[in-house]
C-alpha cells in the first residue's frame, strides 16, 4: 500500500512555481524587447484582438487599452510595434503597443513646427523695433499737440496790422467838408447848423451878419454861446 502525498509536499510545490513564474515575469520585463508586427485579427464589440510579429507566426492576444490614446480605432492589417509580457496565467500578450508610422509623422509635424516658429522669430523681433518708434512718435506728436494747445489758451491772440493801425478818429459831425464848402448866401444864426459852420461862413464870406461886437467869435448867443468865455 502506497502512502498518500504529503499536503505540506503540495503546498511547497505550488509556492515554488508561483514563484518561478513570478521571477520569469520579471526576467522577461527586464529584458523586454519591442517587436514589429501587423494586427491579424480584432473584435470591435468585445475590444482584443490578435497580433503577428515580423519573424514569427504565433498570434500574441492584444488589448485596447494597451494602443496608444490618438483617437484612432484598431485596424486590421495595420502595422504596430509592440512589447511582450506574461499574464497573471503566464500567457503572452501584447503590452505598450505603439504605432510606428503615426509617431514618425507626429515628429515630422513636431520639427515643421519648431522649423517655422525659428523662421517666423527674426521677422518679429524686426518689426518690433519699428512697433516702437512708431508708438513713441505717436506719443511724442500728442504731447507736443497737447503742450500748444495749452499755450494758445493761455496767450492772447496778436492784432493783425489792420487792427493795429490807430484809426483816425471821425469827423464831427458838426464838422462840414472844406471841399465842398461855399458861400451860398446863408448870413444870419438861424440858418447855421453848427459854430463851426458859422465861423466858416464868417471867416470867408462878405457880407455876414453872425458878429454883432466884431469880436471874431458868431452866434455868440446861440451856436458858440459859452465857447469863447473868458
Amino acid at each position: 500500500m502506497f502512502d498518500s502525498p504529503c499536503p505540506l509536499c503540495c503546498v511547497n510545490g505550488m509556492m515554488r512555481h508561483a514563484q518561478e513564474r513570478q521571477e520569469g515575469n520579471a526576467a522577461m520585463n527586464a529584458t523586454a524587447t519591442r517587436f514589429n508586427g501587423q494586427l491579424k485579427k480584432w473584435n470591435a464589440d468585445r475590444g482584443f484582438g490578435f497580433v503577428v510579429a515580423e519573424h514569427g507566426d504565433q498570434p500574441i492576444f492584444v488589448h485596447v487599452s494597451t494602443f496608444p490614446r490618438d483617437g484612432r480605432l484598431p485596424t486590421v492589417g495595420e502595422a504596430l510595434s509592440f512589447e511582450i509580457e506574461l499574464d497573471k496565467d503566464g500567457r503572452k500578450r501584447a503590452a505598450r503597443v505603439r504605432r510606428p508610422g503615426a509617431e514618425q509623422h507626429a515628429q515630422s509635424r513636431r520639427n515643421e513646427r519648431m522649423a517655422t516658429t525659428g523662421r517666423r522669430a527674426p521677422r518679429r523681433s524686426e518689426s518690433s523695433p519699428f512697433a516702437s518708434r512708431f508708438i513713441t512718435l505717436l506719443f511724442v506728436a500728442g504731447l507736443g499737440w497737447y503742450a500748444y494747445a495749452q499755450y494758445s489758451e493761455r496767450v492772447p491772440p496778436v492784432p493783425t496790422a489792420s487792427q493795429s493801425v490807430i484809426s483816425a478818429p471821425a469827423p464831427a459831425a458838426d464838422q462840414p467838408a472844406r471841399s465842398t464848402f461855399q458861400c451860398d448866401g446863408r448870413q444870419h444864426c438861424s440858418q447855421m447848423t453848427s459854430c463851426t459852420e458859422a465861423k466858416l461862413f464868417l471867416k470867408n464870406c462878405p457880407g455876414m451878419k453872425m458878429d454883432g461886437d466884431d469880436d471874431g467869435v458868431p452866434c455868440e448867443d446861440q451856436l458858440c454861446k459859452g465857447l469863447f468865455e473868458r
